[in-house]
Formats: structure tokens, sequence, C-alpha cells
């Protein structure tokens, strides 16, 4: 089951973020495997950055000097501090990419995050394809489907998506860090809202609270196929 969370949505939890991510291990029990996003946006190109931009002249600066991505050391930015614990938690294993890495603890741990291919960071050859091959679910946990990852894959699978140019910083084994360069699609979740409205119409997705959050758990497969179709439909 890959989660994407909001902790501050829950309200006042006791224990905390070590006890939601208990709770989810819990609930998956000892055959389960629990999935996170541990993206890390620092470490992509800064020509494209928006939020805020940086000069053109920091750039080659910026490639230069960033220490190069290692899954265990490296931390996840911009994703909540359930996906950060979940990350730092004794086992948890961490797919490769440098930008766009998932976190896994469980049984299946190891065979979602093995195969993580640098120009396919979102499609069949990532942590969500290995969920779809799993037959995985999502729970959206105080978020709604912008925030929905696996909506990316169907991206992905389209005959002819935008592709463009991506870099970040790889850590070398002598402990060196290198800027690696190279293409990919063009991921764009602008219209996810609307695409995630469409399939809860006429799919089956579980919605209820936990706390003060509003929690929507659904089947991975059903999702990005309905997300393929869609997407070739109304882009």
């Amino acid at each position: 089951m890959i989660v994407h969370s909001s902790l501050k949505s829950l309200g006042y939890v006791v224990g905390g973020v070590q006890a939601v991510v208990q709770a989810l291990l819990d609930a998956l029990g000892p055959e389960g495997t629990l999935v996170v996003p541990t993206q890390t946006g620092d470490n992509s190109d800064p020509s494209g950055w928006r939020n805020p931009p940086v000069p053109a002249d920091w750039w080659p600066v910026i490639r230069e000097e960033s220490p190069g991505y290692d899954p265990s050391r490296t931390p996840s930015q911009w994703m909540g501090i359930i996906p950060e614990t979940v990350r730092t938690w004794p086992g948890a294993k961490r797919s490769a990419h440098p930008w766009l890495s998932f976190a896994a603890l469980g049984k299946n741990a190891d065979v979602i995050t093995a195969e993580h291919q640098l120009d396919d960071a979102l499609g069949d050859k990532s942590p969500l394809g290995a969920i779809y091959r799993l037959d995985g679910k999502v729970l959206l946990l105080g978020v709604g489907h912008d925030s929905n990852t696996s909506l990316h894959l169907g991206e992905w699978r389209q005959d002819s998506p935008p592709r463009g140019p991506h870099g970040a910083s790889i850590r070398q084994p002598d402990g060196t860090s290198r800027w690696v360069t190279w293409t990919d699609v063009l991921e764009d979740e602008s219209d996810f809202e609307q695409l995630g409205a469409a399939f809860e119409e006429s799919s089956p997705v579980s919605i209820g609270h936990v706390g003060n959050a509003t929690a929507r758990l659904m089947p991975q497969r059903p999702l990005v196929d309905f997300a393929t179709t869609w997407i070739a439909k109304n882009r």
C-alpha cells in the first residue's frame, strides 16, 4: 500500500508520527508492505526551479556543489513527516532514483525498491510499476488526488508523452558527487483532482475519517488503468 499523507490533518494523535506509522504497519500485518514517496526536490536541475527560482549564474554552482543523492543519507523534501519517518524506520528500503525515490517497509520492500530506472522515474520500471504488478492499494490520508503519485504512471503509459531534460547529483562509491542528466516524461498533476473525481464516480473508493482527516483507500491497478485512458482522452 502506497500512502500519501498529512500528519497535521489528523489533529492530535497520542504518540504523534511514530504512532501513525506503527498503526499503518500493524494494519498491513506481516504480509503487507508500506510504501511512501521520499522525493528530493532540491536535487533537481535548478534551471527548472520556480518556488522560488534562482539566478542563472547560480545554476553551475548548484550542479557542481550539491551533495550526491544517497538513499541512506539524503532526507526527503516536502513529502511530510510521515514519509521521512518511514524512510528512517529500521529495516526500510529506498529506491535509487536521485529525485523521485520511494521508501518501503515490509515483506515486498526489496522487490518494490529494487528497480528504479533513471529515465522511467514514475513509469513501469519504478516502484509505482512494482506496486501495480503486486496489485497494491493507494491510501490518501488527509490529502487529495493532487498528491496521488500513482496517477503519474498513467502519464508515463501514454503513447507519446511530453519529454524533457532532467538533472541531479548522485553520490559515487568513493564518496564524491557527480551531476548527471537524462531525458524523461515531464510530469503534470494540474488536472489530477479532476481525474481523481472522475475515477471516484465510477470505481470503488472507500472514504472515511481518521482523526480529523478524510481518508481515501483505493486499488492502484484500476486507478492507473483509468488514469491512462482518461489522460489520453482529456489532454
